[in-house]
Formats: structure tokens, sequence, C-alpha cells
């Protein structure tokens, strides 16, 4: 009996001594914490450029990992957060505008065409790939690509809070609401540290209608917008808990962070104490195919993957998320994707030359009307459905897009404009049909006698304001009275 239960002991010992395989692949696998502010411009950052407001807890994320110089959103929001779920172009989901969209007007040369109200249950989403690969996922914050049976739940998140409805300050704002994003967030982080997590952190911050702690508004007094300022500075507190977080759990060196914003800041006035900042030098913002509504911050910190304080010209957009963690946690994709895996750029490599392109068939609270665009390496067409007029522009001589050379290079025009024709017809673009109510007065009032895409901005909002009050009168007299868009 004595050597029977000695080889027997011993060889409990050795299944002891070896660990769970899943424990190990648990191990091996990167936590995901993806942080999207909403309406965050790219100059709003004190790491990319900005003095007047405080960021220092993002900007130290910047310097921890890559930084990215060109990456690019939607002009809105619901679009750019189909894309980055999905890997998979807004234009091809049929979801190319916030939901449910600006009612059609008469001062519309064009009617929107019928977009998908949700994003449609069939696709698949970063958090249903990942959550079968045995990953706990969670949705903390702002969906906007659905209502009831097309929430967060039904696309593979576990846990899902969405904190206070998008009609009040909220989240991180100020008010009986402030940090409760946050702190679900890091609850969720405490509940599954010893398990590989996503979770999507998506911010209310620092988007409309503008409300802050009076303490932060004082503090930034002198500033372009004060509140607008309290705001950025309360979402870069919140930023910072989250990393004290992962650094309190001992997860940080196997956590991957994303931090990125949904389109370009709002430059016009659309609510009470805006306009809420600005976008120089880069042109126009939010709602427009100009630089300043696509261009956004975009960083990622990965430990002993991504070098520190390195920055990216390199463009990429909001579909190249989703195939670069499915990349990055060993997780294959299920099929093609519109957008490319970063996971080679992350790493100090090189991604092949292509061209990025947007479609947005719609008229915006903010001034923007129906186009398309495309950019190739430094050269950039931006189309206009209304008259088919379009504008190129080198983006390496002229990022505020101020000298059109459409007339100068028309081969390389011919070029582009092709290219993005073909594309839209690849990927099913849906087209404008005529407006037969259209009123050309109207029309005018609206989008001719003050081109707010070419609007400079002043020493402050404040003196802004008044230059553009009968504007936002015409935009918001021509909307139904029952409907008036967010």
């Amino acid at each position: 009996m004595r050597p029977f239960l000695s080889a027997w002991l011993v060889g409990a010992l050795i299944v002891a001594a070896i660990p769970a395989k899943g424990a190990a692949d648990d191990k091996a696998k990167p936590n995901i914490v993806f942080i999207l502010a909403d309406d965050l411009g790219i100059n709003d950052l004190g790491c990319y450029g900005r003095k007047d407001q405080e960021t220092p807890r993002i900007d130290r994320l910047a310097k921890q990992g890559l930084r990215f110089t060109s990456a690019y959103a939607e002009p809105v929001c619901s679009p750019t957060r189909a894309a980055l779920l999905t890997g998979k172009a807004p234009a091809r989901l049929h979801l190319t505008t916030f939901l449910p969209g600006r009612p059609d007007t008469p001062a519309q040369k064009l009617l929107h065409p019928k977009i998908e109200l949700q994003l449609p249950l069939k696709e698949n989403t970063i958090a249903r790939l990942l959550k079968e690969a045995g990953y706990t996922t969670a949705c903390i914050g702002k969906w906007h690509l659905g209502g009831a049976g097309f929430g967060p739940e039904k696309f593979g998140f576990d846990v899902v809070h969405a904190g206070k409805a998008n009609t009040a300050p909220s989240a991180t704002e100020g008010g009986k609401g402030e940090y409760d994003l946050t702190r679900r967030a890091l609850q969720f982080m405490d509940d599954n540290k010893d398990r590989p997590f996503f979770l999507y952190l998506a911010h209310n911050n620092p988007h409309v209608p503008l409300g802050a702690k009076p303490e932060l508004v004082q503090k930034y007094r002198d500033s372009f917008n004060p509140t607008y300022a309290a705001m950025v500075n309360t979402l870069d507190d919140s930023v910072g808990q989250v990393l004290d977080k992962l650094d309190e759990l001992h997860l940080a060196e196997r956590t991957l962070v994303v931090f990125a914003s949904d389109n370009g800041g709002l430059h016009v006035l659309e609510s009470p104490n805006t306009p809420a900042t600005y976008n120089t030098p880069y042109r126009a913002g939010k709602g427009f195919l100009y630089e300043g509504g696509l261009r956004v911050p975009a960083m990622v910190r990965w430990p002993g993957r991504v070098a520190a304080g390195q920055t990216t010209d390199v463009p990429v957009n909001a579909a190249d998320w989703t195939p670069t963690l499915l990349e990055a946690c060993g997780v294959k994709s299920p099929g093609p994707l519109d957008g490319v895996s970063l996971v080679k750029l992350l790493e100090g490599g090189a991604l092949p030359a292509r061209p990025l392109f947007w479609h947005f068939p719609h008229y915006t609270n903010q001034g923007g009307r129906p186009g398309g665009a495309v950019r190739e390496g430094d050269w950039k067409l931006i189309e206009h459905y209304e008259d088919g007029r379009v504008e190129l522009f080198n983006l390496a001589k002229d990022a505020s897009e101020t000298q059109d050379l459409s007339d100068a290079e028309p081969k390389r025009t011919a070029d582009l404009k092709g290219k993005l024709s073909a594309w839209r017809q690849t990927v099913g673009a849906q087209e404008n049909t005529p407006n037969p109510d259209f009123n050309a007065a109207l029309h005018k009032r609206c989008y001719e006698d003050l081109d707010v895409s070419a609007l400079k901005p002043a020493a402050t909002a404040a003196l802004m304001r008044p230059g553009l009050e009968a504007w936002r009168k015409a935009m918001d007299d021509v909307l139904p009275r029952t409907k008036k868009a967010p």
C-alpha cells in the first residue's frame, strides 16, 4: 500500500502544481478599457495644444502610449459608435446620422434617405465576439444605437448602465449624477479583476446641455467657454479615476486602454451657453465633413506592446477599432470588415496605404449639408451632394481647408471622385432624393447667408453668440414644432 500511496501523493502534488489551463489563458488575455468622449474636439486637450483647459490625466495617458494626430470619426455620434463597435462602415450599415435624425424641412434641397433607426440585431459587435471568447463585457454610459429591444444587452454586453438621459447635465457633468458612470465603471473592474474584461465607458460629457460645478466654472472663467472647460476638467478626472483603479488592482500592465471621441467639437450656437469650443486650425466642427468635424483625439496605452511617448500621423478611422481589439485579444473576426487592425502600427510597424471614405447624406443641426469625402495620403476631396460640387485640399499644406485645388488638379480630382463613387457602390450607400417641398428662400437663410463651416472663433464663446442668433433662429424655425433636433 505504501508504494501505491506514495505514487498517488506524488501524482496529486504534480497535478496541483500545474495551473489550470483556463486560468493561464485568462492571464494571457489583455483587458480592454475603451473610453469614448462625446463631442470632444481634437484641440480640447493639453496634449493636442489646448492652453485654457487642463487635462493632466489624459495628457499623461497620451505620454504613456501612442497618440494619433490623424484619427477620424464620423461627423456625428451614432455612426461613429456603430463603426467602432462593428468594424463596418456606417454607409454599409445604413446608419449614417444620429438617431433618429434631423427631420426633413422645406429648407433642404434634398430629402434624407430612410436610415436604420437602430443597429440591426444581426450585426456582430466587439462585445459579442469578446464575450464568446470568455470576456466579461460592460457598456457603461451612452448607447445611442437603438431603443427598447435594441439595447447593449442585445449585442453582447453582460453589464449595462446607461446613467442619466442626454436631456440634462449628466454623468460627470455635475449635480446629482456626477461621476455616476465613473463609479459604475470602477465597480465593474472591481467585480471582474480576476477574469478578462471589456469595459466600454461612453461618457455623455462634454455634449450639450452644458453644465458643471460652479467652482470649476469659476476656475476657468478666463477660458473660451468656462462651463465647457469645467466639463472637460471633470472628464479628465474621470479618466484619472479609471486609470488609478487599474493601478490599484494591479491590472495596468495587462490592460489595453483606448481614449477617443465620437466626432469633432461643437463650434456653433446650438443650445444655451454655446458655442462649446473651437477646432482651430481645422475647419468647422461637429456635423461637417471638414477636418474639424471628423478629426478627433485618440490614444492607446498598452504596456509591453506600445512604446511610451509615441505619436503617429497615419490616418485611421472608427471602424479600425474592432479589428484592432480582436487581434489584440487573439480573437478571429467571423467575416470581412471595413476597418483594419492597427496592431502593427501600435507596435511601431507600418500599415499599407489606403484611402478613407465618408458618406453623410444628411443635413445637420449644426449647419452641415449632405456630402461625401475621401482622404488618400495628404489629399482630401469633399463632394457636395446638393449640386455635385467638389473641393480638393492638400492637408499637408492646408490643414484648415481654405484653398480649393480642384480646378488646379483636375486629374487628381477626377481620380478621387471616381474612387468615392465606386466605394459608395461597393458598400450599398443610400442616396438622397429631391425634396418636392424645397423652398429656396429658406435654404438661403439657413445655409447660404452665413457659411458657418468657415466660422472663425472669437476670444470667447460669449462674444460669438450675438452674431449667430439670427442663423440659429432660422435653423430652428424650419423644424416641425413638435420635433426639435438634439
